[in-house]
């Protein structure tokens, strides 16, 4: 199993499942109700990228295809999951928030040991006698942990240029409704000829930018371990280090750097 990075550079909507009343809202997962990407989504991107004739053998082919029978591809692609998302901070300016629910399941994908457990409230900000705001949060420096920088770093993975410098590990329970409270809103609506409201409003989610996200993939059973499948697989994230995923394109959304 294969790891890679996402970290969103734009809002990204993921085509939610549910529309309740005026709210076009993202994927969640049924489990746990945090966003999530669907595997097909990640997949379809990387699909409509590559080669036509490395498409079927990665992938498999559509029922438009001469072929009358679907085929698998040669790669499996899994869910996009979370594990840091961006919160505002009166005292530090963005705090990345996770639990131990989303950083333990990335420790077993990744293979990840730490010689910390995770537990709700580490940190890796460290500064003696200061408070640390948080939404309507205040944390004294007593009540939370200390996380060691270097056993921090196995679970903020980043590229040269981007790094998650402050994080906070939460309760399950208060992450997901951080992670609610924190999600990009946006108001829409629709204007009529003499610039007045034409007819209701309605409200779009979207998983925020500078969230850290990670999906595995694989070789398939049927392809046996085929390493030239997983090179030419692997070649082609690299070609497409900085992808549009999601719902949204033509307005900028779902731009992300995968590494």
């Amino acid at each position: 199993m294969n790891i890679q990075h996402l970290y969103l550079l734009s809002p990204l909507h993921t085509g939610g499942t549910t529309q309740e009343g005026n709210l076009l809202g993202i994927a969640r997962e049924s489990h746990t109700n945090f966003p999530y990407i669907p595997s097909s989504t990640i997949r379809g991107r990387l699909r409509a990228a590559v080669d036509d004739n490395k498409r079927d053998a990665l992938f498999g082919n559509d029922l438009n295809s001469d072929n009358g029978n679907l085929t698998q591809g040669s790669v499996w692609v899994g869910d996009g999951s979370l594990l840091w998302l961006p919160v505002p901070s009166l005292s530090h300016g963005v705090i990345w928030i996770s639990c131990p629910l989303l950083l333990n399941r990335y420790a077993r994908v990744a293979k990840v040991t730490s010689q910390t457990a995770i537990v709700p409230y580490l940190y890796n900000f460290h500064q003696a006698n200061e408070k640390v705001y948080l939404k309507d949060a205040i944390f004294d420096s007593s009540e939370l942990i200390n996380w060691d920088k270097g056993q921090a770093k196995k679970f903020t993975p980043h590229q040269s240029n981007v790094a998650i410098e402050r994080a906070l590990v939460l309760p399950d329970q208060h992450c997901a409704t951080v992670i609610q409270m924190g999600l990009w809103r946006q108001v829409k609506i629709k204007l009529d000829q003499h610039k007045t409201v034409d007819g209701g409003f309605r409200y779009e989610e979207a998983i925020p930018p500078d969230t850290l996200m990670y999906f595995p993939w694989g070789i398939t059973a049927q392809a046996k371990g085929n390493q030239e499948a997983g090179e030419q697989f692997q070649d082609l994230l690299t070609v497409n280090a900085i992808m549009q995923i999601g719902g949204q394109e033509s307005l900028g959304r779902g731009f992300v750097e995968c590494f």
